[in-house]
Parts: C-alpha cells; structure tokens; sequence
C-alpha cells in the first residue's frame, strides 16, 4: 500500500472566522449521503463544532477543531460535479483541503466509489473510511481492505462509526499526514495556488460535452474496482432488511404512520405536556422561580416603575419571559428533538418519504418534500432552508408557502399541544382535521395555478436500524441547545416590545383597533390580540400568549387554529425573502395572513357536533 505523499500546499478555509491553528490543516470529510459522516465528524471533533452557510449559497457546513487541525464536513453528494448548490459547495472544499476523508458505505461499495475514483482522478490526497461494515457483514458482503487500499494507492480503514469501531486507526491514519501551512495564506474563498487550480481545472474538465462519457467511465471503473474486492455469501433476509421493504407498502406502511403518531402524541401530548410540564412549569417556575425572583428583586422598584414592570411584570423578562421559554417550551422541543432524532437515525424518514409520494405529488410535489416538512416541525426557518432539496422553482415556492401556513414548528405545536391536550380527543381531531384540509387544500390549489408539473423521487433508502442512544442524546442536546440561543433573544425583545405597549397605552388602543377581529370576527376576548402582536416576533411565543385568557373549549379551538396558520416568526419570513425575493416573501406574508383569519372566522361559525 502506497502512503499518501505529504502536501507541501497550504489551505486556506474561513469560515465564520475559524481557520486551522499555526501548523494544522483543513481536512475535510468528503462522502454519498447516509454514510455516517456526521458520525466520524463528531468523533474527530468532539462535538466542537460551528455551523455556517458557505457564501452564496443556503448550504450547511459543519467545521470543528481537532488539535490544530480543522475539519470540515461538506453536504452528503454523489459526486463533485456541481450540478447543484451541494455539489459545488462540497468540490470547492475539496479543492482547497490539505486531506480528504472519503467516508464509504461499504453495504454500498459500487455506487459509493465513483465518487473515490473523482477524488483520485483530480490528484487530491484522501484516506477511506470505509463504514458500516457491521451492515455489510449483516448482508453478507465482505471486502478486502487491503487489496482495495493498494489499488487505490491511498489507506483504506474499515469503521464502524456507531460503535467507534475503527475510529481510533482513522484518527492515527489521518495524524500521519503532515501538512504545515503558511498563516499568511489568502482566505479560501479565493483559490489563488496552483494546487487549488489543478484540482478545480480537474474536476471542470468533465464539464460540458465530455461529462457523459467521463461519467460512464468513471461507473465502468467504480463497478469493476467493487467487483474484485468484494466477496458475496448466501444468507438470509435479516428482520430488519424485510421490515424496512415492507415499510415502503401501503397495506402495511400507513397503518405503521398511523400508530406510530399516535404514540408520538401520547408521548408529547400527555407524558411530556401534562406530565412534565406541569411539573416544570407549575411546580419549579410558578411555585419556586417566581417567587424568588420577585422576592429578591421586587424590593428594589417601587411600585408602577416601568423598569420593575419590564423586568417582573405581566409580561416580564425575569418572570413570563423565562418561565415559558424554560418551563413551558424547553421540555416540548427537547421531547420533539428527541423523537426526529430517533426517527432520523432508525433509517424512517427516507422510507416516509417513498410512502408518501403519491400524496405530495397531488399537492406539485414528490415525496422529498416530507424532509422540509419534517424539518419545519422543528423549525419553519429550517424547513425553508431545506426547500433547496427539491428539484423546480415551483416545488420549492408551493413549500414555502405550505410551511408558512400549515406547518406548526415545535415549539409552536408543544404549546399547542398543551392546549389542546386538556379539551379532550374530539377537539384534537378537529384540530388536526383543520390544519390537515388547509395543508392538502392549498397545496392542490397551487398545484393546479402554477405552471409546471413535479420532479420525480430520487433518494436513497439507508439501512433499517436501531438508533444509538449516544447519538440521538447529543443531537438532541446539541438542537436544544441551538433553540435556546435562537429563541431567547426573540422572547426578550418580544416581551419587552408587549411590555412597552402596554405601559404606554398601545396595547389597549390596539385591542380596540382590532376589536372587529377579534371579538367580532373570531369570537375571542379583546386580550387575544397580544397573542398575535407576539406571534409576529416568533409564533410559539403568541401561542404562549393564549394562555392567560379564560377561553372555552370552542374559543380555544378557533384560537390555535388561528395562530398555527398565523404568519411565520421573523426568523422564516427572513429566511423566505431570501430564497424567493422579498416581493414573493411579501405576498406569501400577505397570503397566510389572511387565510389564517379568514379561517378562524369559518372555524367559530362552524356547527361543531
């Protein structure tokens, strides 16, 4: 087996400020979606990690620190072609990287190498870890290691990334390849050194006319270097292989969903929002948290200061503030991240995906949109982002406008929950059948008024698996963690934006103004016009606002219907402008807006048996 050459080359990655530290490299984790770079990433890095969009683009980068090295790990791509905004993001990197980790799926040996053989044809140094060959072995594929790593010329590691397996040779591999850098080196946006240039000359030679055959070479290679070194062994059909094809047919996939999210609603419905909320909430905030505050720091205000008012108030920012983020909605998004965690590592979502195809192509879609979908349960600004997974223009407008509409995020729907939770089975059906209709019901619409027809679905269907405790616990921490530094902020300038109206008057003006709305309109008691002013700052945060008013069960069902179709938080309206333009953004605002009120007017005047 050939060693792989020291780079006498420098690299040159920025992102959001982070660079290698004196001596260190950029190395970056190259590889086919579903191959357990995340994983390895985590290993190397220790979960230190920065998550920024590569210029231009909406595109995720993850990038960590291991010693003085820094490690990058680019979107998951077939190849490095710059078909898409993934492809071009993931070949610049390459290009500019001191050392690539080529993560393979070994289950998957033939397809996964052609994307091995365009790193090695464009001269970049690599090292394969060569993953998932628990798996592999489970399917009766064995591969030759060695004899793979000396056709290749560059070290070849099996792994076992769930269980650290092969981690620790990676690791030693990749420490002895010494690349040291001048930190005097051009930012990496630039690409000025001729070894940046030979790369990038490499992989746009196959741009063009030449593409299809250099491709079908490339395929002829890929399958041909699989076949030599890989051994197939009769066995059979494993439960989890047989269960995974099942999954994906109707007679048995739909009623799987439909138990499966009635078990999801059991667990946030009623264990986590009436169990632990309650005790959260009612228990340590409003019996211990408050008081102490208010205890401590009451003493210093005289009463009516506007300050004490801002900071302990109704709507304070130590007291109503810190008492729903962290006792009402912390609990709700840490269960719900917790169950996408385990529902993406188990290898479901794709085979939801394939399920549900037919349904989202009746809406101008394919089943690739059940990830944004998915994604906007967490968080509609997130959701939006992950619209660029689609194939057209018009799939990704008919997304943004269905998840600024009908798609609750989780902190949003938590609450939602909470309410709901506490009127019985028949409200929540009634709930869900609204929401449901306005989903499919404007999907269609926009399916028939855009022009255009939808994508095919292509995805790849990972193993069926069960998830590592270990990796659903730090995704969820790691994404609870990143709710709480993006909606905190959010919740203060909220409550202090309510807090000033209603110290000078305005929130009281408002409640008038709306008034016809509200109370005429809607049927709601005046007050609920402040939980709409709050939803425009963040939409979880006007839910939290319904719940001081004394509302029946028919007002509370006119009223979270109306705020889950309310307009999306800031965060999704900003995200939206800057995907389809701030004109479309607008109309978009405008659209939901409407429909939201529109709706809860023909909820309240609907003879509910």
């Amino acid at each position: 087996m050939s060693a792989l050459r020291r780079s006498g080359c420098h690299s040159r990655y920025k992102g959001k400020g982070r660079r290698p530290a004196p001596g260190g490299r950029l190395i970056v984790l190259a590889g086919n979606p579903n191959t357990g770079k995340s994983l390895i990433f985590n290993y190397l890095t220790r979960l230190y990690a920065d998550v920024s969009n590569y210029p231009g683009t909406t595109v995720d980068l993850t990038s960590g620190q291991m010693g003085a090295d820094l490690v990058v790990d680019t979107p998951g791509v077939y190849g490095l072609s710059a078909l898409t905004d993934e492809e071009r993001v993931a070949r610049d990197m390459v290009a500019r990287a001191d050392l690539v980790v080529n993560v393979v799926d070994a289950g998957h040996l033939e397809r996964d190498l052609f994307l091995t053989l365009q790193l090695a044809d464009a001269g970049v140094p690599f090292v394969v870890a060569l993953n998932l060959m628990d798996e592999a072995e489970a399917r009766g594929i064995g591969i030759d290691a060695p004899a793979l790593a000396e056709m290749l010329g560059v070290p070849v590691v099996p792994t076992v990334a769930l269980s650290g397996k092969g981690l620790d040779t990676l690791k030693l591999q990749l420490s002895r390849v010494q690349s040291p850098r001048d930190e005097d080196d051009p930012p990496v946006m630039t690409g000025t050194t001729d070894r940046t240039g030979r790369r990038a000359a490499a992989f746009e030679a196959e741009e063009g006319a030449g593409r299809e055959s250099a491709y079908a070479g490339r395929r002829e290679r890929a399958n041909a270097l699989a076949a030599r070194v890989m051994v197939r062994r009769p066995r059979r059909e494993g439960i989890g292989e047989r269960l995974g094809r099942l999954l994906l047919e109707p007679a048995l996939g739909f009623p799987v969903l439909g138990v499966l999210l009635l078990a999801i609603y059991q667990w946030l419905g009623v264990v986590v929002a009436q169990g632990v909320v309650g005790f959260t909430e009612d228990t340590i905030m409003l019996g211990y948290y408050e008081p102490a505050v208010r205890g401590l720091l009451g003493p210093l205000f005289s009463p009516g200061n506007p300050v004490g008012e801002l900071l302990l108030g109704e709507f304070g920012v130590l007291t109503m503030t810190v008492t729903y983020l962290f006792g009402l909605l912390l609990p709700l998004v840490g269960a719900f991240y917790l169950t996408m965690a385990f529902l993406e590592d188990s290898g479901y979502l794709p085979r939801l995906a394939v399920l549900l195809d037919r349904v989202f192509v009746a809406l101008g879609l394919n089943g690739r949109a059940v990830i944004p979908v998915i994604l906007g349960l967490g968080c509609v600004a997130m959701g939006s982002l992950a619209t660029r997974v689609l194939g057209t223009v018009r799939e990704r407008r008919i997304a943004l406008f269905l998840l600024a509409l009908a798609v609750p995020c989780s902190a949003q729907l938590g609450v939602v929950t909470v309410m709901m939770a506490g009127l019985g089975p028949r409200y929540v059906l009634w709930y869900v059948l609204v929401i449901g209709v306005m989903f499919l019901g404007a999907g269609a619409l926009l399916n028939r008024l855009l022009p255009g027809e939808s994508s095919f679905l292509l995805i790849d269907l990972p193993h069926l698996r069960w998830p590592a405790p270990g990796n659903v616990l730090r995704k969820t921490l790691s994404r609870s963690a990143g709710f709480l530094k993006d909606a905190g902020p959010l919740f203060v300038y909220g409550a202090l934006l309510v807090g000033v109206m209603q110290l000078t008057g305005a929130l009281a003006v408002l409640e008038r103004w709306t008034a016809p709305v509200t109370q005429g309109w809607l049927g709601l008691p005046a007050e609920a016009s402040r939980a709409f002013i709050m939803g425009f700052i963040r939409r979880d945060f006007g839910v939290a606002g319904l719940f001081g008013l004394s509302l029946s069960p028919h007002q509370a069902l006119v009223a979270v219907v109306t705020i889950t179709l309310f307009v999306p938080c800031l965060a999704s309206v900003l995200v939206i402008g800057r995907e389809r333009g701030w004109w479309e953004a607008a109309a978009i605002w405008l659209a939901v807006f409407m429909s939201a009120f529109l709706v809860g007017g023909v909820v309240h005047r609907f003879p509910w048996p």
